[in-house]
């Protein structure tokens, strides 16, 4: 019986952990005023008629702090490059010289930065609903568990377990938003 128990912790601290990656994932893409190619994740080029992400068309690099500089391995993927940054509505235009693709990150404005801080915490929102969904579904097995007959004093420790590792993931991401809030609002 402990060692159901034990599973579905170990489930669940999975669950958690592909909650925080996806955060990362998502910060990562909010951009800070910086130049950095991880803006450009997730962004699919059409290669010979499939969707390919960029970094498999292109080298992705930054010559500077306000510079993403694009180099296709193959020239004529300048202009799919070009037209899939346009779709994707990054909010950057693309400047393409023949040879590479270069994008230069405006400066934000006050206005702007309260808006990314605004989009990092929604996503920040969004990986605690999924750590509190999974959080839920532990509770609810342990509480089934203690109805079958699990001793309710091992039950009840079983609960303060979870709910100690489920505050350590939620203070985790405060920590991820509070160091991402603070790289936005850097001037």
């Amino acid at each position: 019986m402990i060692e159901e128990f034990e599973e579905h912790i170990l489930q669940a601290s999975e669950h958690f952990d592909k909650a925080i990656e996806h955060l990362v994932f998502e910060l990562n893409k909010i951009r800070a005023g910086k130049a950095s190619p991880a803006m450009l994740n997730g962004l699919m080029v059409d290669y010979y008629g499939s969707p390919t992400p960029l970094s498999q068309v292109a080298n992705v690099s930054t010559p500077d702090a306000r510079t993403i500089a694009i180099q296709p391995w193959e020239k004529k993927m300048l202009a799919l490059i070009e037209k899939a940054i346009f779709e994707a509505n990054l909010g950057i235009t693309p400047m393409n010289d023949g040879e590479v693709v270069r994008l230069m990150i405006p400066p934000m404005s006050e206005e702007r930065r309260v808006a990314m801080v605004k989009q990092s915490k929604q996503a920040g929102e969004e990986s605690r609903v999924a750590i509190r969904a999974h959080r839920h579904k532990i509770m609810d097995f342990i509480k089934k568990q203690v109805k079958d007959g699990f001793p309710e004093d091992m039950g009840k420790r079983k609960e303060d377990e979870v709910q100690k590792t489920i505050d350590g993931y939620m203070a985790k991401i405060e920590k991820m938003l509070e160091a991402k809030e603070k790289d936005i609002m850097t001037v």
